[in-house]
């Protein structure tokens, strides 16, 4: 049986360009996301929970971001959490709601977030590339096992480097589009 995978490849890689996606989003661009929350852990009931499984997030204005606590005896966990976050919000406590306004992003501000994208773009192109790598083993191990010929992993060899540097090249945009944008904004 064949070790290697297509389709299973393919599937990886796109998980890496997914996950860095998902990580450009949390971001700060200077609007308000619900998405900028989603990395905070907050101590509740002698555990740690993502703040999504004990509030509500919501962005009522394009500058504030707003925070419904379920469970009013987690208020001032969920403010320290988001606070050791360290996303540069500082929570204003609204009953049993957290008002978190976005402040301006400064210049030097901008440069980080920028060099922190492109940061999160090559985490996401090592773990392609390590996709590729694997392909390559199996292939070569498969070759070794007479289950392939050396044409077939010839062939196969250049689909694989064809879908990583697909992959690397939307790698590469969706950072550039994150820069620009944290940047003009």
């Amino acid at each position: 049986m064949p070790q290697y995978d297509k389709a299973d490849i393919e599937r990886r890689m796109k998980g890496a360009v997914e996950a860095l996606k998902s990580d450009l989003q949390g971001l700060r661009t200077g609007r308000a996301n619900t998405s900028l929350l989603d990395p905070v852990v907050v101590e509740v009931y002698g555990s740690m929970m993502p703040l999504n499984q004990v509030a509500t997030v919501s962005a009522p204005e394009p500058r504030m971001l707003s925070v419904q606590v379920w469970d009013k005896s987690n208020l001032t966990a969920v403010e320290k959490g988001i606070a050791h976050a360290n996303l540069g919000l500082n929570p204003i406590i609204d009953g049993q709601t957290l008002r978190l306004p976005i402040p301006d992003l400064t210049q030097e501000r901008r440069k980080e977030l920028a060099k922190l994208a492109g940061q999160y773009a090559e985490k996401a192109k090592i773990a392609i590339r390590n996709v590729r790598r694997d392909a390559m083993e199996s292939l070569k191990t498969d070759e070794k096992k007479k289950e392939i010929s050396e044409d077939e992993r010839k062939r196969s060899e250049d689909e694989v480097q064809k879908l990583t540097d697909t992959y690397v090249k939307e790698t590469d945009e969706a950072a550039a589009k994150k820069e620009q944008e944290i940047l003009t904004q």
